[in-house]
């Protein structure tokens, strides 16, 4: 079952891991070779986690790049759900 409602992953990367390893946002900018703007967009939900982002945080010991696709994948399938989808058919007929 779905987790609800989970947190962006910028979320918890800024919590988790900038806040928690007391860095500034410019510092941890630096250190993963991207902008400052770049990654203020993420922590503040405003962008997602892509998947090169992904890799440099593997690369700087951060998990792995697939376990932030996955809760970035999460966060976005939940907020999916939660509007109206149009009417769908099955493509193939059930025998």
């Amino acid at each position: 079952m779905m987790m609800h409602n989970p947190p962006h992953p910028g979320e918890v990367l800024r919590e988790e891991v900038i806040v928690a390893l007391g860095l500034t946002v410019t510092e941890a900018a630096r250190r993963l070779a991207m902008s400052r703007v770049a990654l203020s967009r993420v922590l503040s939900g405003k962008a997602a986690v892509s998947s090169d982002l992904a890799v440099r945080l593997e690369q700087a010991g951060v998990s792995t790049a697939r376990a932030w696709l996955a809760m970035q994948t999460n966060h976005d399938l939940w907020r999916t759900l939660q509007h109206e989808q149009p009417p769908v058919q099955r493509l193939q007929d059930a025998a």
